[in-house]
């Protein structure tokens, strides 16, 4: 802002650093969080990113911190090229397993109609109708594998798009660059489109997709299909959650995930909660086959399912109403959405808290959080920014009302330096700026050489009522 309180504020945003690990088969990376953000603010001052969010670029007018670090941008994006990835994987993995289902027994059917024909056990029909099995079994692995190589190629083409828009920012080398508005822009519509369908607004999040043709650069389908089981978790059925188990079995337990015991585990309090003979029957034997296989592994859950069947869900037990409350179906929903994260690699807050907390964290500095800027941000109808006891106007995204108490638990700004104009003069309002600007703002405007104009209120004052700041 032109107030010298905000004079070193930068427009900078910064990207979470996370470290990096490769293996020759599977990638390793740190998902960003929330915490990340204080060694923004420590160790990472003075990245080159402009926060877009509102539409606005500042021009630093330093070539230090107009540069683009390519790879501190990156880091944000690692989920862009990292779920084409583990969805090609899981693809693969599917594919392979149905060859090899198929095929074993396609192959032991053969053997033994061959058998059963050379010594005579096995009539013409009987060799004839194992091979229409055969052929039959044939043609399905024909059509699960056309719809493995489609899902591969829509995989491809989507990583393909990605690369090449990442591949765009190395295009460029400055913030000032008339492409990295735009590229920005685009970035920040992916953003908003990961948020949408982390909260469900799946019909928006896809509108948003159709209106800026990038179906490729999101991944609509993935979060869609999250949503939906986490909407049945919630209404009480673990049927589509149990599927998605099913179809990632090995992964699960290569991660020690608990999700699919906890299902087992809620499928067994539905069954003792009706209370009906037949049912508590089918409760223990449910027991059997589910959950007492891992009594090594989750002994307490099996002492609490066991006691469960001596109390119904009237009992004034504190233990046992936990586990019949309504609310242990959110807690499997989240614990479910968590499961699904770390399967597929993703952060477990949406891009958008973590680009935001970031950027927020680098405009930061004490004056945006001082006491006179509480009771205005706390105030819409008072003022809009944290400034306003002057009666001037800040352009300080942090003192605005939107965004004060939303960056109110991020960490200052770490800056080793600052950046104040050499010449700075100060207006009868308050607002000080260069001397060197005020002259040429004024010789746009059309002004008399004695005459001065502020370049955001357009008040004209004469240049005998400006005073030298010296900066100590």
């Amino acid at each position: 802002s032109g107030r010298i309180s905000a004079s070193v504020l930068q427009p900078l945003s910064r990207e979470f650093p996370t470290s990096t690990q490769a293996t020759p088969t599977r990638p390793t990376f740190t998902n960003p969080s929330f915490e990340d953000t204080r060694a923004v603010a420590d160790g990472q001052a003075g990245l080159s990113t402009h926060w877009h969010t509102f539409g606005t670029v500042a021009n630093m007018g330093d070539h230090e911190h107009s540069t683009i670090k390519h790879q501190d941008h990156l880091l944000l994006d690692q989920p862009l090229l990292r779920l084409p990835y583990e969805l090609l994987r899981k693809n693969f993995r599917s594919a392979h397993f149905t060859v090899e289902k198929d095929s074993t027994a396609i192959k032991t059917l053969l053997k033994e109609t061959a058998t059963a024909s050379v010594n005579g056990r096995a009539s013409p029909d009987d060799v004839l109708r194992n091979l229409d099995t055969m052929i039959a079994r044939m043609r399905g692995v024909k059509r699960k594998l056309t719809a493995h190589a489609e899902e591969e190629a829509r995989l491809t083409r989507q990583a393909g798009a990605r690369i090449s828009h990442l591949g765009d920012l190395y295009d460029m080398h400055s913030v000032d660059d008339v492409k990295y508005e735009a590229w920005s822009r685009r970035r920040l519509d992916r953003l908003l489109v990961d948020y949408l369908l982390r909260h469900g607004y799946n019909e928006s999040a896809q509108a948003l997709t159709a209106e800026r043709n990038m179906d490729d650069l999101v991944d609509v389908e993935t979060f869609v299909q999250m949503s939906r089981i986490q909407e049945s978790l919630r209404s009480g059925s673990v049927v589509d959650a149990l599927a998605w188990c099913q179809d990632n079995k090995k992964e699960l337990r290569k991660m020690d995930s608990n999700l699919e015991f906890m299902l087992r585990f809620q499928q067994y309090i539905e069954l003792v909660r009706t209370q009906f003979q037949p049912k508590l029957l089918e409760a223990i034997a449910h027991a059997k086959k589910y959950l007492v296989p891992f009594k090594a592994t989750y002994p307490d859950e099996l002492r609490k399912a066991f006691g469960l069947l001596a109390y119904p869900p009237t009992a004034a037990n504190a233990v046992y109403s936990d586990l019949y409350s309504s609310d242990r179906w959110n807690a499997l929903a989240d614990l479910f959405t968590r499961t699904h994260n770390n399967l597929l690699a993703l952060p477990s807050y949406p891009l958008l808290h973590i680009a935001l907390s970031s950027g927020l964290s680098a405009l930061k500095t004490p004056a945006c959080h001082s006491l006179n800027s509480s009771h205005v941000a706390a105030d819409a109808n008072t003022a809009t920014n944290a400034s306003a006891t002057a009666g001037t106007q800040s352009v300080c995204p942090i003192c605005s009302t939107e965004l004060n108490d939303l960056a109110r638990n991020v960490p200052y700004a770490h800056h080793t330096k600052s950046y104040v104009e050499h010449d700075l003069l100060l207006l009868p309002n308050s607002r000080a700026y260069g001397k060197e600007r005020l002259e040429e703002y004024a010789k746009k405007s059309g002004l008399p050489p004695d005459q001065v104009k502020d370049l955001r209120t357009g008040e004209v004052y004469p240049m005998d009522k400006l005073k030298k700041v010296y900066i100590t």
